[in-house]
């Protein structure tokens, strides 16, 4: 049987769906329907529908969707109804940022263990995380069972880095790194570069001017 192929919009606007309902649901409404999710995501009725409809039927006709059952069913379908374990590796800046960022936790990014090459940093505390060095980086990874590795050390040691946590055993890398990472295909991969996003932007812009 052919496997039905979700587009990745799609689950890129589910996340979308999943935060606009937890606002809602924050605020005591009890139903909503695909004109309200759609108004307060920026899309269209129809687009809200078109998504929910790969996944099954939702709501129920003439009344709209129960926000916390629909809010339930769009954090199953994300995975997100368990939490995730993270290993971050480089302690800079980003890496820093991102550590504290409590939207993470807030939707079940734990990060267990974070890494860094720096002595000046080895040791430190980052929340109630410490910074350990990257000679532990298997062990430790491997002892959480961690399936996300976040990557924010400088493009030189990004492979090296992205090949210790595949033998750690993670399933899944975001790459901050401006550089390709050879990955093997089973392992899931999403590069974050800023530099290219910010270029985007300013090409869009100059383009209005043509």
């Amino acid at each position: 049987m052919k496997t039905l192929k979700i587009p990745e919009a799609t689950i890129i606007r589910l996340s979308v769906y999943s935060r606009h309902l937890t606002e809602v649901d924050r605020k005591g409404i009890i139903t909503t329907s695909s004109g309200n999710i759609a108004e307060g995501v920026g899309v269209s009725p129809a687009q809200v529908r078109k998504d929910l409809a790969y996944f099954g039927e939702f709501g129920t006709r003439g009344v709209g969707y129960n926000v916390k059952d629909l809010r339930q069913h769009i954090l199953r379908i994300l995975g997100l109804s368990v939490d995730w374990s993270v290993s971050l590796v480089g302690a800079g800046n980003l890496g820093l940022a991102l550590s504290t960022y409590k939207g993470f936790r807030d939707r079940g990014f734990i990060i267990t263990s974070i890494f860094d090459a720096d002595p000046q940093k080895i040791g430190t505390m980052i929340g109630n995380v410490e910074v350990m060095p990257i000679e532990k980086l298997i062990e430790v990874t491997k002892q959480n069972h961690t399936q996300i590795g976040i990557v924010t050390v400088p493009g030189a040691a990004a492979q090296e880095i992205a090949d210790k946590l595949i033998k750690a055993g993670v399933q899944a890398i975001l790459n901050f790194a401006p550089v390709v990472l050879n990955i093997p295909p089973e392992i899931e991969l999403r590069n974050v570069d800023l530099t290219v996003n910010l270029e985007v932007l300013t090409f869009n812009v100059g383009a209005q001017r043509f």
